[in-house]
């Protein structure tokens, strides 16, 4: 059985566009979707304050009415689509962390209907990306025109292998452009025990980047021979180019940071500036 696509709804702006972001991505996978609208229990923020009559039965009623009625319209457009909708009694954030075991895809808003409106990644697209061991989708917002072209960053580091065979796996499926941006900011033959060098050819240097990304894209390009693999070095931090090329992006893919558990809400630096930055639907993948 193909694994389904979930989705987190609960009638936010942000989740209506993640749940039509994961409609599209269901059919463009021929794969079940399933959307889920947690609940959990009254949570009081102001100790011994009871809960309302009847908040839960209303409550729960409310969002079947809603997920009722959006599965409903989904159903219409696709009828060969695969539908399920269910109402979940637990935090948000841990039921779609849960609901990732079982499934291919998580896809979240970037903010739900709490949360300060500045913020520009909420609580609960943060803590799904960082903790679902399955690749998570944060949508900010739909492209409003299809670029038929795939990002995905490349550092070139070890246990990279996983991250690029699922955005070559993903150019398959579109039949887009894949553009791997590697950015760098010294030398790549500078160990990390040595002190960077205040001088050098950055030209040379460049050429060095290149060279090595090439080098470090064979095998999948080999794997993947119908894909169309445009390389693009940038000297500069690696948020701040997937952040500009997402502007010409369909979606863009990251890895979390090998071991980055703990740190930076464990995703790494990387990964976590272009969640918030990012002008395309992002990707996170797990080594």
């Amino acid at each position: 059985m193909t694994e389904p696509i979930v989705v987190g709804f609960d009638g936010s702006d942000s989740s209506r566009q993640a749940l039509a972001w994961a409609e599209q991505e269901a059919a463009i996978r021929d794969a079940p979707l399933r959307v889920m609208h947690a609940m959990p229990r009254w949570s009081p923020d102001v100790l011994l304050v009871p809960e309302p009559s009847g908040w839960e039965i209303e409550a729960d009623k409310a969002a079947r009415e809603n997920l009722n009625q959006v599965t409903a319209e989904i159903r219409s457009r696709r009828p060969r689509l695969e539908v399920t909708a269910e109402v979940v009694a637990d935090r948000p954030e841990d039921a779609l962390v849960h609901a990732a075991d079982a499934a291919q895809l998580v896809v979240v808003g970037s903010r739900g209907r709490g949360g300060f409106a500045e913020l520009l990644l909420g609580s609960v697209s943060r803590h799904v990306a960082s903790r679902a061991p399955r690749p998570v989708a944060v949508v900010r917002a739909r492209p409003t025109s299809e670029h038929g072209v795939i990002v995905v960053g490349v550092s070139g580091q070890p246990g990279e292998e996983a991250l690029l065979e699922y955005a070559f796996r993903e150019a398959v499926l579109r039949g887009s452009v894949l553009r791997a941006v590697h950015a760098w900011t010294h030398p790549g033959t500078v160990e990390p025990w040595t002190v960077e060098p205040v001088v050098f050819d950055t030209e040379a240097a460049g050429r060095d980047e290149a060279q090595r990304l090439a080098e470090f894209l064979v095998g999948p390009a080999e794997k993947f021979p119908d894909v169309d693999l445009v390389a693009q070095v940038v000297r500069g931090h690696p948020a701040k180019a997937l952040a500009g090329a997402s502007a010409e992006a369909d979606v863009v893919i990251v890895g979390a940071a090998h071991g980055a558990t703990g740190t930076l809400l464990g995703l790494g630096g990387t990964a976590h500036a272009v969640l918030h930055h990012a002008r395309a639907p992002v990707i996170v993948v797990r080594a």
